[in-house]
């Protein structure tokens, strides 16, 4: 019992520790013989195309990494040029709600269909744009910058109904705004420098510069509520407008009823009165196309 008992104690041993513990040093043989067996089992890995599995799964892994270090990469850039408008134009509107009064239950006007029909006409295709309906006559219409071929606008529904415009009416209107935009004048007056030096630029080793965000919006404010365009901005607006309608006279004509029909409410209804220092004027605009009238 007790040699029983001495061989279970040494087995038990000899399952605790490494062989190598008792047997440290190896003749070259026995070496020989470990790296013949290492060897072997390479050959194996081979054979069964485990090592080409090894390979995938390790560049699927990089794959992976290299794909989040992107991604983080990405969170760090600021937008280019053409595609930071949306995100800025539409975040001032939110910051503007109460004064814009935008979120409010509105019916289906059918301006949309009417107006890109509109636009086909004047040879402007595929046209992305979007039409905000205010219930304020604060602004009465306006162009916002927007991304690469897509345009944002604001039109004031008490404008509207002062106005009692038709479709072709608004279509007309927005088409001036539409050219208005296009210029640039807008986008030119709130493109601070620092703010135009950051775009397209990433943040990831620096202090993301938000005051110069916020200067953009103040010159939003500034102009569409104070400044507005200049004499000459809106001569050369009116004489484009004009341009595109030479060749439809019955949209000519409906230029100059509408441009008469604002002239009268600004001059007649106190809530309009700050139209002109947004659009010098009406008035001068009719002088303006004077001369284009008797040409067609």
């Amino acid at each position: 019992m007790k040699r029983l008992l001495k061989k279970i104690i040494l087995l038990q041993i000899f399952m605790i520790f490494p062989l190598g513990v008792f047997c440290q040093d190896k003749t070259l043989d026995e070496k020989k013989a470990d790296l013949l067996d290492f060897k072997s089992i390479k050959n194996i890995l081979k054979n069964d195309n485990l090592d080409k599995i090894v390979e995938e799964k390790k560049k699927a892994l990089s794959n992976v990494v290299e794909k989040r270090e992107k991604k983080v990469e990405k969170s760090f850039l600021i937008p280019t040029k053409d595609e930071i408008w949306n995100f800025i134009s539409e975040y001032w509107i939110v910051l503007n709600s109460q004064k814009l009064r935008w979120d409010f239950k509105k019916p289906h006007y059918g301006i949309v269909s009417h107006f890109e029909s509109f636009l086909e006409k004047m040879g402007f295709l595929e046209k992305k744009f979007k039409i905000l309906i205010l219930d304020t006559p604060l602004v009465s219409h306006f162009s916002l910058p927007s991304n690469k071929n897509q345009y944002l606008f604001l039109l004031s529904l008490p404008f509207m109904r002062a106005l009692d415009l038709t479709k072709q009416e608004i279509s007309i209107l927005l088409f001036e705004d539409f050219i208005r935009i296009n210029k640039g004048y807008f986008r030119d007056f709130v493109s601070l420098k620092e703010f135009k030096s950051l775009l397209g630029t990433s943040f990831k080793k620096g202090k993301f510069k938000k005051d110069s965000f916020l200067k953009v919006h103040k010159r939003f404010d500034q102009f569409i509520f104070k400044k507005g365009f200049s004499f000459q901005q809106q001569f050369n607006v009116t004489k484009e407008v004009a341009r595109f309608l030479k060749g439809h006279p019955d949209y000519f004509s409906v230029y100059i009823n509408l441009l008469k029909k604002i002239d009268y409410l600004i001059k007649t209804k106190k809530e309009f009165k700050s139209y002109v220092r947004v659009y010098p004027s009406p008035e001068l605009q009719l002088n303006w196309l004077k001369n284009e009238k008797t040409k067609i």
